[in-house]
């Protein structure tokens, strides 16, 4: 049992790693004030560009963090 939990301890650390790397790369939605006062806008071609790797990253979100909380629940179960 000693060793089940360090696998899944090892896991888990893996997991949170992963997870924050991934909502790190992830871009903000909107600019917010700060970006119509400053003038920045994006054009229809470069939010596109962005658009295919914002949907994975958004997707390998989703799975790791669910990954993450079915090993937490399997770790305060043991």
């Amino acid at each position: 049992m000693e060793v089940l939990t360090i696998i899944l301890t090892v896991l888990e650390v893996i997991a949170s790693v992963v997870l924050i790397v991934v909502v790190l790369l992830q871009s903000g939605k909107e600019a917010g004030l700060s970006g119509a006062l400053s003038g920045k806008n994006e054009t229809y071609l470069s939010k596109n560009k962005k658009g295919n790797l914002d949907k994975m990253l958004a997707s390998a979100t989703k799975w790791i963090a669910l990954a993450w909380v079915l090993l937490t629940l399997s770790l305060s179960l043991l």
